[in-house]
């Protein structure tokens, strides 16, 4: 595993909001050999939903931009962010197999900054190099101190969808995160509409968070009706709904969820050895002591 080496890009949730899942983000990958390099001068993905609806253009050419950092540092892109997955990944696609937006997004890189997108770099989400690359047997045995939660996963719109720009997982009944999930000695639950939304993609958070949160208590409802012991998401976006929208809640009706929330290095770095401050984990705006404890941790 030690040749394995990405071009990191954190995005801006990650960086911005969620320094804890940063901080998770390099301590496990760091201690499965795997080099992650910082891309400098990275920008906005820009988001697939939002920035796309006013404009197409920008959106692929600043993308792109982003993906030559890649390019110029002879790396594939590795991203803990389901959305910046979600552009990038598409727009890699797109520039790979249409000559002719790649010949008008090169233009207008080379009057914005002299750079040419040249599509030498692949674009692939955390959990896609730890599934993919890394390997869940070879994950299970770094794995030294296991702890048996009950473990409502949740994937996220955009690491599943549009199915053909995601060729590596299943994307109507995906497994991939539940296995993740399971090396660590966890046991994901079955739940009702799994698969739903959370609640704050597509603007939707932004623009009605009543709406939002109604998904989101559905989502929780479920999740409690399983008899979970925690959550497990692989998105920061994904991860601000399922934790603050948990908060919101509780601030408007009273209703207090209390389901731990954690981003997946979190979990993965916690069975690995690592300490609860090397992932950030004293920083989640749920408390994960009083569940952690309980195993002896």
């Amino acid at each position: 595993m030690s040749d394995l080496r990405y071009a990191l890009y954190l995005g801006c949730m990650i960086p911005n909001r969620y320094p804890n899942v940063e901080v998770s983000i390099r301590s496990a990958i760091s201690g499965l050999g795997i080099e992650l390099v910082d891309m400098k001068g990275a920008s906005c993905c820009p988001a697939p939903g939002v920035i796309r609806s006013f404009s197409s253009k920008f959106w692929l050419a600043a993308a792109a931009r982003n993906i030559t950092i890649a390019e110029e540092m002879g790396c594939d892109i590795v991203t803990g962010c389901n959305g910046c997955y979600g552009t990038l990944k598409e727009a890699n696609e797109t520039l790979k197999h249409n000559e002719t937006k790649k010949e008008w997004v090169n233009k207008i890189l080379k009057e914005a900054g002299a750079r040419e997108y040249r599509g030498t770099a692949e674009v692939k989400h955390l959990i896609e190099a730890l599934y993919v690359d890394v390997g869940v047997d070879k994950l299970s045995k770094l794995v030294e101190n296991p702890i048996p939660l009950r473990a409502a996963v949740h994937y996220g719109c955009h690491i599943v969808k549009p199915s053909e720009f995601r060729r590596w997982g299943t994307t109507e009944s995906p497994r991939f995160l539940d296995e993740l999930v399971e090396t660590t000695g966890a046991r994901s639950i079955e739940y009702k509409d799994k698969n739903m939304c959370c609640g704050a993609g597509g603007g939707v958070r932004s623009s009605n968070l009543s709406v939002a949160l109604d998904m989101t208590h559905e989502k929780l409802t479920n999740m409690k009706a399983a008899n979970v012991d925690c959550i497990v998401d692989c998105c920061p976006f994904c991860h601000m709904q399922l934790e603050g929208g948990q908060l919101d809640i509780k601030k408007q009706t009273g209703e207090d969820f209390n389901i731990p929330v954690f981003y997946y290095t979190q979990l993965l770095g916690l069975t690995m050895g690592l300490s609860k401050e090397e992932l950030g984990l004293h920083k989640n705006a749920i408390s994960t002591s009083q569940l952690l404890n309980r195993f002896g941790y």
